[in-house]
């Protein structure tokens, strides 16, 4: 389990990447100067504002009259008026180098990441000497720690320096060197170009930040000063990194009202200046592993050489590498211990990594799809903690999505858009007009983040958090939606304006993207009410809001099937300005919702299925991981696996156009491109969902297992209803299970064939019902073994 080159980084989707949910770092490897890039989690520009359009409110039934008139294209152009201004922006922090005195004629180079234990590692010889370099970022110590050895004594020679694409200034003290600075009061978004971009204001209006790195010596000197650290004759060196901001809360000016951050970077290096080396290594190994190793995976036998590079294996193997597929999978749950833990900000479009001052997409939480792609592996694949930093930030953005539903709505409840930030920006983005309101103006943001609170509940049964957390926030969403809700000449229920996120159709007057009831609004709308019901019986509250729920999902506007057998992206069968579109909007209720399946909704099933068929096999890098999971849940492994291996094409560029197809960068990093977080994910929670599902109130093993992994096994993946879930598979089929119960409760397991069930070595054959299903009691803590007869 780890990525491994023969020459280091060339740009920095070369570089490998460490991170702790708060700090992030990204390793280059030089051999002569080394280059780690640094990231703080809560480094945004600006700050709190009102972002609501109270002109929004009267434009509203101006553009709803618009729709029903069947002016489209009007529409489009008058709801550019209901716009707020562009979310801010994830900043990146600093650079530290360091520069060797050695030279740069080395051998025997090699540079890797070892994902079990989450160290990034240089290796190379000069002459007789070799030299190490390990790097990690410490969960329980919240440093960045390089560890820096040479194989004989007194042969570390270095100048160490911290730089900043930011407004810094460098110092030094008795304890190391210094790096102060302040982040831009505005940056706009790379696609918005205004004479200004980056507006700085006055020392102490925006984000202020420091970062402080000190050295430990084991043999040699070390000196002090504004340009550095200079460390001539040691043996070993660790080099300590922490850093902090003013950040003090969405809604706290982080100049007028922010923390102390030097008094907090200092803080974090003065309790780990008591702990050795050692100690903070294997605190930090000890904190990852127990994350990391709950889930193994095996796909079969590697095929490429174990000395293989991961660029070369990337392009000479791809998918057929069953290793490679394990490695992409492991990936993804590394990205995610390493990008979003407990107390830390949710991992955002590049996770906690950015180099860029105007990042792609202002490296912001996208919600019409990417947020919450990110966190599609969290309860399945086993790390439920690390989706609480998005679970925390849905309950700060409905407090501000309260007032955007009041202010541009007259509505309850809550609301958000295509876009956030760390403000908790609720409001549509698009600079009052400069954005299109195929992306900008869509209000289902709150709507799809709701999910993943019932799904935290789904697969844990924590029912205080269902009751304190989850059912109020989701309720208020509730609220709003039944607002926004209004009925059609026929009496049925629809949203307007609505969009299906970023895609246009053709109409006589030209491309347009608003009109009305979407049918990934209503898919979103009906996910919602059906899960806020559920919570509701089980909560046994609200019984007469459960019934009013229940009865405008039976109102919503249809889904409806086109002429050519599709499930229809819109309400209406308008032709797509894109028949190949990277989103894939309509097939919400497929996956990752639960409104269609196979045993409930055949007919919609196949029309949805037609419509996946029609999209194409290529796509975006995070399209492609999407298509993953959404032919899994379709049945069809070897379609999705046909997927994997175009996700594993090695993108050797870094500022490819968007509309470009999608792979993988050296360092297994999503190429969109440029680079997504979200594809990595999808991929990860994709494969999981090939081998086991659990969203139709069953668990079903091996569902969609493509031919190319007709042998393997998987343990400690999560299925809903609170069971962990390990099998093994021979020839295709299952041919052992284990399921541990949490909570206690009755287990169902689709199964084709009878099954021996197995507790406490009390044996007893169960032939599946007419439904193909399995039942057995469990106790909470039961572990039961399950065989094929």
């Amino acid at each position: 389990m780890k990525l491994q080159y023969n020459q280091a980084s060339k740009k920095w989707t070369d570089a490998l990447p460490t991170g702790n949910g708060r700090l992030g770092a990204m390793m280059f490897g030089g051999a002569e100067t080394e280059r780690i890039q640094l990231n703080e989690d809560t480094l945004w520009s600006g700050g709190p504002r009102n972002a609501d359009n109270d002109s929004a409110i009267k434009i509203l039934p101006q553009v709803r009259q618009l729709i029903e008139e069947g002016k489209y294209v009007e529409a489009d152009q008058l709801s550019k008026r209901m716009m707020g201004p562009y979310t801010q922006s994830y900043m990146p922090m600093a650079d530290l180098y360091v520069k060797f005195l050695h030279g740069n004629i080395v051998r025997d180079y090699r540079r890797s990441l070892h994902l079990e234990d989450g160290i990034s590692a240089v290796e190379y010889r000069i002459g007789s000497v070799t030299f190490t370099r390990r790097m990690f970022v410490s969960y329980p110590d919240q440093v960045v720690v390089l560890r820096l050895e040479a194989s004989s004594p007194g042969q570390l020679n270095f100048h160490a320096r911290l730089e900043s694409p930011l407004r810094y200034e460098t110092l030094c003290d008795e304890n190391g060197l210094i790096l102060k600075g302040d982040a831009p009061e505005q940056v706009d978004p790379s696609y918005y170009d205004t004479d200004e971009p980056l507006i700085y204001g006055e020392p102490g209006d925006a984000m202020r930040f420091e970062g402080r790195l000190t050295a430990n010596l084991e043999g040699g000197h070390a000196k002090y000063g504004q340009d550095g650290l200079r460390v001539s004759g040691a043996n070993a060196v660790t080099l300590i990194f922490s850093a902090a901001t003013s950040f003090n809360g969405y809604d706290r000016s982080p100049g007028r009202e922010g923390k102390n951050e030097s008094a907090e970077a200092s803080a974090y290096l003065e309790k780990v200046m008591k702990l050795s080396y050692s100690d903070l290594l294997q605190r930090h190994v000890d904190d990852h592993q127990q994350l990391f190793n709950r889930v193994e995976l095996n796909l079969g036998e590697s095929i490429a050489p174990p000395e293989h590079p991961t660029d070369a294996r990337i392009r000479d193997y791809g998918a057929s590498d069953p290793g490679l597929v394990e490695l992409l999978y492991h990936y993804g749950r590394y990205l995610m211990i390493a990008s979003s833990r407990k107390g830390t900000q949710p991992a955002n479009l590049q996770g906690i990594w950015n180099e860029e001052t105007r990042p792609p997409w202002s490296s912001n939480w996208t919600l019409n799809i990417n947020a919450e792609m990110n966190y599609w592996p969290a309860e399945t694949c086993n790390l439920a903690e690390c989706h609480t930093p998005l679970l925390d930030f849905i309950e700060r953005l409905s407090r501000n999505g309260q007032k955007t539903a009041a202010t541009n709505y007259g509505a309850r409840g809550w609301t958000a858009h295509h876009n956030s930030d760390i403000w908790c920006q609720s409001s549509p983005v698009g600079a009052y007009g400069h954005g299109e309101a195929i992306w900008t103006l869509w209000p289902m943001g709150g709507v799809w983040l709701c999910q993943h609170l019932w799904e935290h509940y789904a697969f844990g049964n924590d029912q205080t958090f269902l009751r304190e957390q989850a059912y109020p926030i989701m309720k208020d969403a509730a609220l709003f939606c039944l607002d926004w809700l209004h009925e059609d000449k026929e009496g049925r229920l629809i949203t307007s304006p609505s969009t299906s996120p970023e895609h246009k159709f053709r109409t006589p007057e030209g491309l347009a993207g608003v009109s009305m009831a979407s049918t990934m609004d209503i898919s979103l709308i009906w996910d919602l009410f059906t899960n806020l019901i559920e919570a509701s019986d089980i909560l046994g509250v609200d019984e007469a809001f459960r019934d009013t729920l229940t009865d405008a999902r039976s109102r919503l506007f249809p889904m409806q099937i086109a002429s050519n057998g599709r499930l229809q992206e819109w309400a209406l069968d308008f032709e797509d300005e894109d028949p190949l579109h990277r989103h894939v909007s309509h097939l919400f209720g497929v996956y990752p919702g639960r409104q269609l399946t196979w045993r409930e909704t055949p007919e919609l099933m196949a029309a949805a299925e037609r419509a996946l068929d029609l999209r194409g096999d290529g796509g975006t890098g995070w399209s492609l991981g999407w298509k993953v999971g959404l032919w899994a849940r379709f049945g069809n492994g070897n379609r999705a696996f046909g997927l994997l291996s175009n996700l594993l094409t090695l993108v050797d560029g870094e500022k490819e156009n968007y509309h470009h197809g999608g792979g993988v960068y050296t360092n297994l990093f999503d190429a969109h491109p440029p680079f997504q977080i979200d594809g990595n994910f999808a991929a990860t929670s994709g494969i999981a969902e090939l081998l086991l599902q659990s969203h139709q109130g069953f668990i079903h093993l091996l569902p969609a297992l493509p031919d190319a992994w007709p042998k393997g096994f998987i343990k400690g993946l999560r299925a809903r209803g609170h069971f962990d879930v390990s099998l093994q598979w021979e020839e295709g089929a299952v041919l052992a299970a284990e399921i541990t119960s949490r909570s206690g409760g009755t287990c169902r397991v689709h199964s084709a064939v009878p099954l021996q069930v197995e507790s406490d070595g009390v044996k007893l054959a169960v032939n599946p019902d007419v439904d193909g299903m399995v039942t057995f009691a469990t106790i909470q803590g039961g572990r039961y073994e399950l065989r094929r007869i």
